[in-house]
């Protein structure tokens, strides 16, 4: 567990605040002293998770940003410095996803996925960037997934916006390193939230299907997310950047087509 403090005087911008994953990272970052911009589409949202980071003692604001839209990112990035005076690390968190036949998936459905996942973390970490290589230091994190690698049935266009988060964050690590900035990227596993039960298990043998293919034999907590994520982003990881870190619980290796034979099973030579 990361220590209480080790984010003061640190400014954080979440994209995707309002709810999961990202509201996870901004009421633990803030509980470990940094200032956190909350920053989604949704106000009402953005402004509970900020209700909730005061009423602990912390420090936030909300930000209603469109992170599909450049201008939208860029004015948001720069009234942020502008109020606090920098940004030390940005989560790229929202994503958008919905599980599909490729040959099913519109042309508008394709591009609401890749103009969240894939342009918005780019629009998000190209604005965010130019401020951190000014001031030569910063941290910045992107959630991607681990069937980036393997792919899946239903997952061409999250697949692919995921693949090209992970490329992205490896060109930038390479180019802004010597600028410390180091970029990385966390591929979480099935994460055991609200969102997540009601979108890709709602049902009892979805639920254990997907179980079924995870080693570790469990969902993924919140706090777990979470907290590989913020190690990431801490000083501890000062000389990994271009990383990708995968916390799934060993699905992405479970790939094998034997199925293993009963305990104290007498084999027999061929």
């Amino acid at each position: 567990m990361l220590a209480k403090g080790t984010f003061s005087n640190k400014v954080f911008f979440i994209t995707g605040a309002g709810t999961g994953i990202g509201r996870g990272f901004a009421l633990r970052a803030a509980e470990l002293g940094a200032t956190v911009v909350a920053a989604g589409r949704r106000g009402t949202l953005l402004d509970d998770v900020v209700a909730s980071i005061h009423a602990a003692g912390g420090r936030a604001i909300p930000c209603v940003v469109d992170i599909r839209d450049p201008n939208s990112v860029q004015q948001s990035i720069d009234g942020v410095v502008e109020q606090l005076g920098t940004i030390d690390v940005l989560i790229n968190n929202a994503a958008g996803n919905f599980v599909a036949r490729a040959e099913d998936i519109s042309p508008n459905g394709w591009n609401a996925v890749i103009g969240t996942v894939l342009n918005g973390s780019a629009y998000c970490a190209l604005a965010a960037g130019k401020h951190m290589l000014g001031q030569r230091s910063g941290k910045i994190l992107s959630i991607s997934a681990a069937y980036a690698w393997y792919g899946g049935p239903g997952t061409a266009h999250s697949a692919a916006a995921k693949a090209g988060v992970i490329a992205l964050s490896q060109s930038l690590a390479v180019e802004w390193g010597d600028r410390n900035v180091q970029v990385n990227c966390l591929c979480p596993g099935f994460v055991d939230t609200e969102q997540s039960r009601a979108a890709l298990w709602p049902t009892p043998e979805g639920r254990e299907r997907i179980l079924s293919t995870i080693p570790a034999g469990r969902f993924e907590t919140l706090e777990e997310t979470v907290e590989c994520g913020l190690f990431l982003c801490s000083p501890a990881a000062n000389y990994i950047t271009g990383e990708v870190l995968v916390a799934d619980g060993g699905q992405w290796l479970n790939k094998g087509v034997f199925v293993l034979p009963a305990p104290n099973t007498r084999y027999q030579k061929v």
